[in-house]
């Protein structure tokens, strides 16, 4: 069932270019780092809009946690590592994370793991387009796209074009039934 046309996603993308900027009488202390893989893609549309609405761009990483996960020594399956790019200095900078879906809070827990082995920012915020519920962790989104509350076998699958060849939100039954 969809849930956000590509409407809806550009949208959300603007009202979070605003949101990212508003509490910032220094913006150039402003970092956004996309979680690999739909975060990435996130934060290049908004670091893009950013621009365009403020011409001002805004440092921009990509961060994989595959190493991070506390479930990667448990996983059967070999992971499959992406690239992290952090091309600036992280200490005393507001971070916003940005990843496609919130589910149990332990990939954002590993991110910011990951993040302090990089250095200290002043701030670490959150964001992601779909929050679904399901914490395991005590851990919330600063900024959320839609929550949309599921069942433990459904899925959400944020879909961007240029991986998916469409950008919208989907919520699909998982296959496994877990």
């Amino acid at each position: 069932m969809k849930i956000m046309s590509a409407e809806d996603l550009n949208r959300t993308y603007l009202r979070f270019a605003h949101q990212f900027l508003e509490p910032h009488d220094d913006p150039r202390k402003l970092a956004l780092i996309g979680m690999q893989t739909r975060g990435v893609y996130m934060g290049k549309r908004i670091v893009q809009l950013i621009d365009k609405e403020f011409g001002f761009k805004p440092d921009f990483g990509m961060l994989d946690v595959t190493f991070y996960r506390d479930d990667f020594r448990t996983r059967l399956k070999m992971p499959q590592v992406k690239v992290t790019e952090i091309p600036f200095d992280l200490y005393d900078r507001d971070v916003v994370l940005l990843d496609d879906v919130l589910y149990t809070g332990r990939t954002v827990r590993s991110a910011m793991d990951a993040l302090m082995d990089y250095g200290r920012p002043a701030t670490i915020k959150f964001c992601c387009m779909v929050d679904r519920g399901h914490r395991e962790l005590p851990i919330s989104a600063d900024y959320v796209g839609t929550k949309l509350p599921t069942h433990v076998h459904e899925e959400v699958r944020v879909k961007v074009k240029e991986l998916d060849d469409e950008d919208a939100v989907y919520v699909v039954q998982n296959p496994e039934g877990e």
